[in-house]
């Protein structure tokens, strides 16, 4: 770890802002970089390089990607570490993920990292939880794991200036028009029926997870009198239950 004493990074541009943090929380053992694959996982693993720290790259396989995000990281240097259940397997014992709460980001996306320094693409102009971030911050559910978010304060424009002044690879989706990437039909996705006709055999499946969870509901009761009737409320990102109805539907 780099002492940088008093030195104030708010003088520094962007970049060598990013790059000094690295080098300042640099552990003995090198960081753990969790690369999603998206732009601004492109912009830290590049920043990562330049800096010269030691890191090792990881990509947690949700096993619900696009297709052309896995072809994506499958062609950058990272280790694609895959989950001990799927997606499809894990519904059946958590049930619906929704908007409040994702419990796939913490079985899929964030099992990595324990007793590690996590380096992350995490950007506060993402969104308003995203706000109120730190740049340096202890894991809540993990406390032998501290996350180093070194873009913390960079926009969207900075990203890109970055990718491309460094003519650093990204994946195809961009260049269709996709704003952000992650998992096919996550709750927090608006435009449900683009994913579904681009991606219409993942989605299948993803719908045959739900039926087979509905199956299993009715031996405690069911609120929706068909399997297609859960499945159509889940893709409404609109619809909404009192409390204790959807407690009990999708925990």
């Amino acid at each position: 770890m780099t002492d940088y004493g008093q030195l104030d990074f708010e003088y520094m541009g962007p970049v060598e802002r990013a790059i000094a943090r690295l080098q300042q929380f640099e552990p003995p053992e090198g960081y753990y970089l969790a690369f999603s694959g998206g732009k601004d996982s492109v912009a830290l693993l590049g920043l990562a390089n330049e800096s010269g720290v030691r890191f090792d790259a990881h990509h947690s396989l949700t096993t619900i990607d696009p297709p052309e995000l896995v072809k994506f990281v499958k062609s950058c240097p990272v280790q694609i570490d895959k989950p001990p259940k799927s997606f499809y397997q894990l519904v059946q014992y958590h049930g619906l993920p929704r908007r409040q709460s994702r419990w796939c980001c913490q079985e899929l996306k964030e099992r990595g990292g324990s007793g590690r320094i996590v380096l992350t693409g995490i950007r506060a102009e993402e969104s308003a939880k995203r706000k109120g971030r730190k740049m340096v911050e202890t894991c809540y559910l993990d406390s032998t794991k501290t996350f180093v978010h070194p873009i913390i304060d960079w926009s969207a424009t900075d990203v890109w200036l970055y990718i491309r002044d460094r003519s650093l690879p990204y994946c195809s989706l961009y260049d269709e028009g996709f704003k952000r990437l992650g998992c096919i039909l996550c709750p927090m996705v608006r435009d449900v029926e683009r994913q579904m006709q681009r991606w219409p055999k993942t989605c299948e499946a993803i719908k045959r997870s739900v039926y087979r969870y509905w199956e299993r509901q009715t031996k405690g009761g069911q609120r929706f009198p068909t399997p297609e009737s859960l499945w159509q409320f889940w893709l409404d990102r609109d619809a909404h239950l009192p409390s204790e109805y959807e407690q009990r539907l999708f925990d």
